[in-house]
């Protein structure tokens, strides 16, 4: 290649990575800090069939020699807004304006944006902007505040920093923290398995068998006369016959079955055919995916915890999340917490048995207000069992207070309950329990939810996940250290609605566990 070839590329290249960054005052400044800026290029803002692509740079106080001298690192991002997560593209180097090196991502995987991160901020710029509408049906993110600026030290954007730890830059690699560390108590993707040649043709001998079933139950499929016959090629393609169109539309069909329970158990197909030891209830479910796909989750048997994942596809998280709730809740760090505060008042109320557990749903009016957000109480629902632990410790009964704020984002109050005296509120609760599951009853009294509270408001804190299906995680725990009294009798009528609705212990993964001192 001529040395003029060569110049006229490397030209071509630093003039698309600098036009990919867009002008100057394309940038918008999502974070501010003593030692790096975090900025958005709004120009390079697209929209496309997988999500929204941005670039956007971290601008460094220093020069960092890993690989080449460079103060800015610059990424090209492929954002999914309904399901909050983003994938690095591309990453270039820059010291000044003079690009070092360009490398495009091998390794891409997609990262779940945290909440209160400063990807969450970066993703709401992409989403928002007028450039790349979200898709139908997806909900775009929060948009960021008034002030563009975070407070210096926030979290920072860890996927542009993987470089970092591979360069071996120790200080910097402390300074960003990257998405993909191997430590076990990071979050984690579910990575599905590619389908091999064996796994497709054992989905296409599926599926041929299941096309031949069909024919031979509708008798539109004729044997040939004899073995050569079968053999010999039909010289003239023959006009498609409605048998034949049906046969293809089973054959479509039983493919796109096979597939899907393939996603679906994230492994290699499955014989789909009915074993005669199933129970009787699930007859037939292997040939229905439909109906395997919603089956009713319980608390025991077939359809309990254990199981969860495998009832229906958005419940991976159940068996495959690293920050599943509830926990056995031991070796706290003993800090300042900030107290939560409380807005609760008097409300009318609606009670159902949800088949599950005894809910509590409420209107507008009550909140609480931690970390500096507020968040609405939307429920509250009980459990027997408790479902936490502490130390080891099991007590009779817990309720959670579920909240949630205006960017979607949980926390959940737990009171810990125990025999003793007489609890008023809950004798009003179960006074207007319904006489049947699934059905409301909305009383004509009202009721106070600081009743549920202790006097003493110290708690534990940790970031878990819900304790039912699908066992979404990113929701904030505060576990309430004193427990409150409830009436022998009182439990004894929960044990009769529900058996045990508590879900069994999950692993903490070196998960930070703080309480107040």
């Amino acid at each position: 290649m001529s040395s003029s070839r060569i110049l006229l590329l490397a030209l071509a290249m630093a003039t698309s990575l600098s036009g990919s960054a867009g002008a100057a005052n394309s940038w918008r400044t999502v974070h501010a800090g003593t030692r790096e800026t975090v900025e958005i290029d709004r120009a390079s803002i697209a929209g496309g069939f997988d999500g929204v692509t941005a670039w956007s740079r971290v601008r460094l106080d220093r020069a960092v020699a890993a690989g080449g001298e460079y103060d800015t690192i610059r990424a090209q991002n492929l954002y999914d807004c309904g399901q909050r997560r983003f994938t690095t593209l591309r990453r270039a180097y820059f010291l000044g304006e003079s690009l070092v090196r360009e490398e495009e991502v091998v390794r891409r995987r997609a990262n779940a944006v945290q909440v209160g991160s400063l990807d969450e901020r970066l993703m709401a710029v992409a989403c928002r902007s007028q450039e790349a509408e979200p898709r139908a049906g997806t909900r775009p993110p929060p948009p960021p505040g008034d002030d563009p600026l975070l407070a210096a030290g926030g979290e920072r954007p860890v996927a542009m920093h993987a470089d970092l730890r591979k360069a071996g830059d120790t200080e910097a690699a402390r300074a960003f923290p990257v998405a993909d560390s191997a430590s076990g108590d990071k979050p984690r993707l579910i990575q599905l398995p590619l389908i091999d040649k064996a796994a497709l043709a054992q989905a296409d001998a599926q599926a041929a068998a299941l096309r031949g079933e069909a024919k031979a139950q509708e008798g539109s499929a004729k044997p040939p006369a004899t073995a050569a016959a079968a053999a010999r090629p039909a010289a003239v393609p023959a006009r498609p016959t409605r048998a034949r169109v049906e046969a293809r539309e089973v054959e479509a069909l039983s493919e796109k079955r096979i597939r899907e329970l393939h996603y679906a158990n994230s492994g290699p197909p499955r014989n789909t055919r009915k074993k005669a030891s199933k129970p009787a209830a699930y007859a037939g479910e292997a040939d229905n995916p439909a109906a395997q796909l919603h089956r009713q989750w319980s608390y025991e048997g077939e359809t309990g915890p254990a199981n969860w994942a495998r009832l229906r596809a958005d419940y991976a998280a159940c068996t495959a999340g690293k920050r599943q709730s509830p926990i056995d809740i031991r070796d706290g760090i003993r800090v300042n917490l900030e107290a939560i505060r409380f807005d609760y008042k008097p409300m009318q109320f609606r009670i159902v048995d949800t088949g599950h557990a005894v809910q509590v749903n409420l209107g507008e009016g009550s909140s609480l207000t931690v970390m500096g957000k507020r968040y609405a109480l939307q429920q509250f629902h009980f459990h027997r069992p408790a479902e936490e632990r502490v130390n080891g410790r099991s007590y009779d009964m817990s309720v959670h207070l579920v909240h949630r704020n205006d960017e979607g984002q949980l926390a959940v109050v737990a009171v810990l309950l125990e025999k003793g005296a007489d609890h008023p509120l809950i004798q009003t609760l179960l006074d207007n329990l319904p006489l049947e599951q699934n059905t409301e009853m909305a009383p004509e009294v009202a009721i106070d939810p600081a009743m549920l509270l202790p006097d003493n408001r110290a708690y534990w804190t940790y970031m878990g996940s819900l304790t039912t299906p699908p066992c979404t995680e990113g929701v904030l725990w505060m576990v309430l250290k004193q427990p409150v009294q409830v009436a022998s009798e009182q439990v004894a009528i929960f044990s009769r609605v529900f058996r045990s609705n508590a879900r069994p212990i999950q692993a903490v993964n070196g998960r930070l566990i703080k309480e107040t001192r």
